[in-house]
């Protein structure tokens, strides 16, 4: 609302505070856009406790909207990034161990999955775990969606005398593989990369 007695003042020290305050975020942080036409959607899924929700982050850099899902109390993230120079919708799933859903928040992960049109699912695992959790990939795999393994925590598994070969891990699964610390952001090209691969882009056109 617009102040009769003091207009310039307060619109002035107004955009100045919000200024201010903007400088405190850190620097991969943005104020979040509104939603503008995605080019692809990509879902994060897997167990709880395995990253995702830091690799969201790291992905998209922004504050993420949160919304419930409708019909449920299940919270669901969605932002938006740019991927091969296009933009691109990424979504927070829930945690879920597996496709037969226990509680409302693996219902949930799994309708998205088989509603939501998604270009890409990225399983996200622990790498210090890795053989129990291929048992969701396998599952996965079986649904026709287009999956991406995406192993976390390479770092924390190293430390423990583990180590993920991505290219025989690759070959074996049949699927992309990308291995990945989110706390230390590496990993994170090679993951956008192969993401790049399943952005839609449009057909050249040519006039006469």
């Amino acid at each position: 609302m617009k102040c009769n007695k003091c207009p310039d003042t307060c619109q002035s020290a107004t955009t100045q505070s919000n200024s201010s305050w903007q400088k405190l975020l850190p620097p991969n942080f943005r104020k979040e856009s509104p939603m503008i036409s995605s080019q692809a959607t990509f879902a994060l899924v897997g167990s709880p406790n395995v990253g995702k929700s830091l690799l969201f982050n790291v992905l998209t850099g922004t504050y993420t909207t949160v919304s419930n899902y409708p019909g449920t109390t299940v919270e669901v993230s969605r932002s938006q990034t740019i991927i091969a120079g296009k933009p691109v919708t990424i979504i927070d799933t829930p945690g879920m161990y597996s496709l037969t859903p226990m509680t409302e928040e693996e219902r949930f992960s799994r309708e998205l999955l088989f509603q939501d049109h998604l270009d890409l699912a990225i399983h996200v695992i622990d790498a210090k775990n890795l053989n129990r959790m291929l048992t969701l990939t396998f599952q996965l795999m079986e649904t026709q969606i287009p999956i991406l393994l995406a192993v976390n925590m390479v770092d924390e598994a190293e430390k423990l005398g583990i180590w993920v070969n991505e290219k025989q891990l690759e070959a074996s699964l049949g699927i992309p593989v990308v291995t990945l610390s989110a706390a230390q952001k590496r990993g994170i090209q090679s993951l956008t990369a192969k993401m790049a691969n399943y952005v839609h882009q449009p057909a050249l056109s040519y006039s006469y």
